[in-house]
C-alpha cells in the first residue's frame, strides 16, 4: 500500500512538472518578447515625431533624419524627464528672461570628462512645439550668431548636417556625430528626408 501511494505521488510530481515544462516561457522567449516590445515602442516614438519633422523640414532646411535622431538621443526615446514631463526633446536651455523653465541637472562634456551642471531649460506645450523650436534653431541660429548653424541646414545629405552639428558647436559629445549617424542608418530615419 505504501509503495502504491509513493508511485501515484511520484506520478503526480513528474506529470506536474511536465505541465510546468510545457506553461513555462523560456528565457529566451521573454527577452525576445521585451526586444520586440521595445521595437513597437521605438517606432511609434519615430512615427509619432516624423510628420512633424518632415513638415519642418519644408518650412526650414533641416533634415527631418536628423531631427528625429537628436531627438531619439537627447531624449532618450522620448523617457527622459526633461521630455516626458517638459516636452523638451532637445536639452533646449532656456535662453531668454520670462519663458517657461525648469532647473535641472545635465551632463556636459568640458576638458575631456563628463560633468555633471545644473542649467535652466525650457519647458515646452508640446513636442510638436519642441521640434518647432529647434527647427527654429537651426535655421536662424542663436542670439550672438544667426549663422551659427549654416553648416546644418546646407547640408545635402544627413551625414553632412551631423558632421554640422559638430562643426557649429551643437553638442559637447565628442561621439554625437557618430551616435546620430548610427541611429539613422540603424531605423533607417533618411527614408524621411526629401
Amino acid at each position: 500500500m505504501i509503495v502504491m501511494l509513493v508511485l501515484v505521488v511520484f506520478g503526480l510530481v513528474i506529470i506536474l512538472g511536465f505541465r510546468m515544462l510545457a506553461t513555462t516561457t523560456p528565457e529566451s522567449t521573454r527577452v525576445e518578447d521585451a526586444r520586440s516590445q521595445l521595437a513597437i515602442q521605438h517606432r511609434r516614438f519615430i512615427n509619432k515625431l516624423a510628420p512633424q519633422a518632415q513638415l519642418l523640414q519644408g518650412q526650414y532646411n533641416v533634415l527631418p533624419s536628423i531631427t528625429l535622431a537628436q531627438a531619439i538621443l537627447e531624449s532618450d526615446w522620448g523617457s527622459s524627464q526633461l521630455a516626458s514631463k517638459y516636452h523638451n526633446l532637445f536639452g533646449v536651455k532656456a535662453q531668454t528672461a520670462g519663458v517657461k523653465s525648469v532647473y535641472l541637472d545635465t551632463q556636459e562634456y568640458v576638458n575631456g570628462r563628463y560633468v555633471t551642471v545644473k542649467a535652466h531649460f525650457q519647458v515646452y506645450d508640446s513636442w510638436n512645439d519642441s521640434l518647432s523650436d529647434h527647427a527654429k534653431l537651426l535655421a536662424y541660429g542663436t542670439k550672438w550668431n544667426p549663422d551659427q548653424y549654416r553648416d546644418v541646414v546646407s547640408a545635402a545629405n544627413y551625414v553632412q548636417a551631423a558632421q554640422g552639428l559638430e562643426k557649429d558647436g551643437y553638442a559637447t559629445d565628442p561621439t554625437y556625430t557618430e551616435k546620430l549617424i548610427s541611429l539613422i542608418k540603424t531605423y533607417k530615419l533618411y527614408q524621411f528626408d526629401d
